[in-house]
């Protein structure tokens, strides 16, 4: 639609980039390519760097991108050393994997309504808010789930390099604390 409208299609892959989604980019499991693509959290493991990229149906030109912390060298370091880490460690296919056993443990549980998710990028519907669960989790077991945009909603992005062990922890924990309620 974008090419029959003449539009830029713009893929914010800030935080599903880098193999989050089992693939590189998460727009790659709609096979669609975008005009522009923004990145960031993935790239540096937690250390501060972005990039973007275009297409070359763009004319590139002096001037036409800024950025405060472009190019700087521990920036591109850290990158490479991700980039390297993610092929040696086949960690693409690891979060594919080992996001689909996890929702494989959790589907059909009590007081969970839907699991969306692509490999590492899991959001848990509950029946209920989650805040509780989200506080209990922490609390009772010391694991750490994120805030979405709805309040039933666990939002769960584990480490990459996450093992089955662990996110079986995980699921024996949630589906405990969704027993008591």
């Amino acid at each position: 639609l974008c090419d029959e409208n003449n539009a830029v299609f713009i893929a914010d892959e800030i935080q599903s980039g880098f193999g989050r989604s089992g693939k590189f980019f998460a727009h790659q499991h709609a096979g669609v390519t975008p005009d522009i693509i923004a990145m960031a959290k993935g790239m540096g493991n937690g250390f501060p760097v972005a990039g973007i990229l275009i297409s070359p149906k763009f004319k590139a030109s002096y001037g036409l991108l800024g950025t405060t912390f472009g190019g700087n060298f521990l920036a591109c370091a850290a990158t490479k050393a991700v980039l390297d880490v993610i092929e040696e460690e086949n960690l693409l296919q690891n979060a594919q994997e080992v996001g689909d056993y996890l929702v494989s443990l959790l589907q059909n549980q009590k007081n969970i309504k839907e699991i969306r998710y692509q490999g590492l990028m899991i959001g848990i519907d509950l029946a209920f808010p989650c805040n509780e669960v989200r506080n209990r989790l922490v609390k009772e077991y010391k694991m750490l789930t994120g805030n979405a945009s709805t309040p039933n909603t666990l939002r769960v992005l584990p480490a990459l390099n996450v093992k089955k062990e662990d996110v079986k922890k995980f699921a024996d924990a949630l589906i405990q604390i969704l027993k008591e309620d």
